[in-house]
């Protein structure tokens, strides 16, 4: 078949995205066998070395509105969020979001593997994975923990010591028990100390790209190939061959963006994430007729649930004031790092490897929570979380430092503190397609899904309320910043401000009205926002029930066409969601090296 475009060399196993499954897997299957020619195409940029991407501190930066490292997804404005357009960022660079989160180590409950009902993906299978893949420097390991993989967790080579408060007030006053490690699967409703994926050695990052593929430069037959950004598969007879790529016009603005196609022998794998996994196969004919037709793409392999059932978590972070004398991350945010950048250097220590992100707790409501919670939380309480004790509906978190990753406000350098809560399991479902604007050119037709259910609203209500309470008993606390608050009517006790000290360990809950509840609900609604945790849009699902792949990875109606990253998840999971990508790009090693005959 004659080719309009250029046809580059041959290899055998073409990645379709460069994030953190694609070079995980990639860099799994290239160590097992050198002679494997395998390609990586990255839409952006190289992160080797580069202190914005190893530098722990430095997350923040990605957030910077001149920032190339995220693509932001805009979503279609929601009256659900009071008419807002809703943006979800991404990763654009190698490795992905491995090289640009937070870098807070959570890890899912067992049960949720289980209950995606895949073959070979129940948690028993999974967890010799979970474990290759990761050192946890933390303590000794229990079971379910790594010794020798090649992700650190840490936490970190310097603490900021407010945990220690944000666990004495939950222990306490929200009366939850202390335990060391929440990540071991199963353990839920309890205050501990946050991991991170950080090297406690060395202070750097602990990210996919230096750690698997980066480390293996020596090898020339895996290739790395930066700011090409895959169009479409490339079919022969419903078996697929190779890729059409071109330069993506963000990392290579003033570059040719004529396209180009290189072949592969053996198998393509499209990782591009959870928009762009979906938007690829849409180029390529495959999904419902309806989005397809309207983009003037012929239809190859007729799957509706490509695009369908995107899922996300919920998150807020609101700031309050902080005592003078406590460290925390804000002057280092607002880079005065002199001092601490030379001893970094010389020894991996001090804040440059922290993220501020230092304790947490996965909650679960008491009795008394939940009648607090109302009526509105009964039906997913008990259909989904009552029966389930592993399983947590939000976590609840302290950050040392105001995170700037908004522009809702600007404030005058001092100390704050960051208050966290994102909701683990909403109901709501979104979609995520591609379609032709007023110009002709393709555009994403993203929604969110964000607060469709109206249970979905009723733990953030709740998580904001809380939280509140444990902040204003925390020693260093000195009030709220109102302008990272809901705007509660004058006169209400519940306004917030700047204070002198914490209220006692046993004074009672503020007392809010039905006006104030109503500023909550309307707080959320206009500021609500991802926490960067997207995926299922190209769900392992039976094809009857809008899956896209099988258990195997292999997209229906295809062959030599594989998805492997957060696309895939068929369910929510409760956790940040990076265990997880690693988890799927180990896992997809394993099917391709079988397929393979390895």
């Amino acid at each position: 078949m004659s080719q309009p475009f250029p046809v580059l060399s041959d290899f055998d196993i073409i990645f379709a995205g460069g994030g953190t499954t694609a070079c995980v897997a990639a860099g799994r299957l290239a160590a097992h066998d050198a002679s494997l020619k395998i390609l990586i195409l990255e839409a952006g940029e190289h992160t080797l070395d580069q202190a914005s991407h190893v530098q722990p501190y430095q997350y923040i930066t990605h957030h910077a509105p001149t920032s190339t490292t995220l693509t932001p997804n805009v979503g279609n404005p929601s009256p659900r969020l009071n008419g807002r357009a809703p943006i979800v960022h991404c990763g654009h660079c190698v490795g992905g979001g491995s090289n640009v989160n937070f870098m807070v180590y959570t890890r899912a409950p067992a049960s949720d593997f289980d209950d995606w009902g895949v073959d070979g993906w129940e948690s028993e299978n999974l967890i010799p994975l979970m474990k290759k893949l990761e050192t946890y420097e933390v303590q000794p390991g229990g079971p379910t923990h790594g010794d020798s993989g090649p992700i650190r967790v840490s936490y970190g080579s310097c603490q900021t010591g407010i945990w220690e408060e944000f666990v004495h007030v939950g222990t306490t006053y929200h009366k939850r028990p202390y335990a060391d490690d929440t990540d071991d699967l199963e353990t839920c409703d309890a205050y501990s100390p946050w991991a991170k994926f950080i090297s406690g050695s060395t202070g750097r990052r602990s990210d996919v790209a230096h750690h698997y593929v980066y480390n293996q430069a020596h090898n020339t037959n895996l290739q790395l190939w930066v700011g090409k950004l895959v169009k479409r598969i490339i079919f022969e007879d419903k078996r697929a061959v190779g890729v059409e790529f071109t330069c993506d016009p963000v990392s290579f603005p003033d570059a040719d963006q004529s396209s180009s196609i290189v072949r592969a022998s053996k198998l393509v794998v499209v990782s591009a994430g959870t928009f762009g996994s979906p938007a690829i196969l849409e180029r390529s004919g495959i999904g419902a007729e309806g989005v397809l037709k309207c983009c003037g793409i012929e239809q190859l392999v007729n799957l509706p649930g490509v695009g369908e059932n995107y899922r996300d978590h919920n998150g807020c972070l609101v700031p309050y004031f902080a005592a003078d004398g406590i460290i925390t991350m804000d002057p280092l945010w607002r880079e005065e790092e002199s001092a601490v950048q030379a001893q970094w250097k010389s020894n991996g220590k001090s804040l440059i490897a922290q993220n501020g992100c230092d304790a947490k707790i996965k909650w679960r409501p008491d009795g008394d929570e939940l009648r607090t919670m109302g009526s509105a939380f009964e039906t997913p309480w008990k259909e989904f979380f009552q029966d389930r004790p592993d399983k947590a509906v939000a976590i609840f978190a302290i950050c040392a430092g105001c995170v700037h990753i908004t522009s809702l406000w600007a404030l005058p350098l001092r100390n704050y503190l960051g208050a966290a809560y994102l909701t683990l399991y909403p109901r709501s479902v979104g979609s995520v397609h591609i379609k032709l604007g007023k110009n002709g050119k393709e555009v994403l037709d993203f929604n969110t899904g964000f607060l469709d259910d109206p249970s979905d609203i009723i733990p953030l209500n709740f998580g904001y309320k809380k939280l509140r309470e444990i902040f204003r008993r925390m020693p260093s606390y000195r009030g709220e910043v109102p302008a990272g608050h809901p705007s509660f009517p004058e006169g209400s006790a519940a306004v917030c401000g700047e204070t002198c000290g914490p209220v006692d360990l046993n004074a009672p809950d503020i007392i809010y009205t039905t006006e104030d509840d109503e500023a909550i609900d309307k707080f959320h609604r206009d500021y609500i926002q991802t926490s960067w945790h997207s995926l299922g849009t190209c769900a392992m699902k039976p094809e009857s029930d809008r899956g896209v792949v099988d258990a195997r990875l292999n997209v229906y109606g295809v062959t030599g066409l594989k998805v492997a990253d957060m696309s895939i998840a068929p369910k929510n999971v409760g956790t940040n969601t990076y265990s997880t990508a690693l988890l799927i790009g180990e896992k997809a090693a394993l099917i391709i090296a079988e397929d393979l005959g390895m």
